[in-house]
């Protein structure tokens, strides 16, 4: 092998180690690590707590002869950027659906997520707020928000008996996403929990399919 022949192997083997070592340099600062540590702050569901609430949920279904087929769960603990109303399965014991749903802006402003992560609740009349406790879904009824339906609510608890004369309805919000959104949250307004248009749709038929009342269960 002469001088130029074996000068160019040199300078195509030292090419070849040289792009290898980019490649392995790029791979190591590939988002990988960053994309952990995001997904590590994103806020999850308890199931041991979720679990816990449907066992109760279910006594009390069947102690009130309501349907044990399914009921709603919404954790308001969590974060209203990521799905937190749960339509719970109490035959196969698991989560049929979940989806975004809004909650009250209290002194907020309406329609902004500024307690998306720290939610307020109360049962007072003009408080805006969305109230904890246990509800018999009622009567079907025309909304003007969404797609124009809306569910009666009736507290069943001290926490959320004002339901009623407060207008606090279960209804669907055009400003709701069918996706999660988090770190943003979904947008608030006066107490009624929302879910988006399209959620709303399946959830109607799975309502107007009940034959008992269905509970619905707000806790935080």
């Amino acid at each position: 092998m002469n001088i130029k022949v074996a000068g160019l192997v040199l300078f195509v083997s030292l090419t070849m180690i040289n792009c290898q070592a980019e490649g392995d340099k790029r791979k190591v600062e590939t988002p990988v690590a960053k994309q952990v540590q995001e997904d590590s702050s994103r806020p999850k569901v308890d199931s041991v707590k979720l679990q816990e609430k449907a066992e109760e949920a279910l006594t009390f279904c069947k102690q009130k002869k309501f349907s044990t087929d399914f009921c709603i769960l919404i954790d308001m603990k969590l974060h209203s950027g990521i799905n937190r109303f749960f339509i719970w399965d109490f035959k196969n014991k698991r989560i049929l659906e979940e989806y975004l749903v809004g909650h009250g802006c209290g002194l907020n402003n309406w329609s902004s997520d500024e307690s998306k992560d720290k939610a307020e609740f109360s049962n007072k009349d003009g408080s805006h707020l969305s109230s904890l406790g246990k509800y018999k879904i009622g009567a079907r009824g025309y909304s003007n928000w969404g797609i124009n339906i809306k569910y009666i609510l009736h507290g069943l608890e001290k926490t959320n008996d004002n339901a009623l004369k407060r207008i606090i309805v279960f209804h669907s919000w055009e400003k709701m996403n069918d996706a999660e959104t988090f770190p943003q949250g979904s947008p608030e307004g006066w107490g009624c929990p929302t879910v988006s248009n399209e959620a709303m749709k399946i959830i109607d038929a799975r309502l107007r399919g009940a034959k008992k009342p269905v509970l619905m269960w707000i806790y935080n």
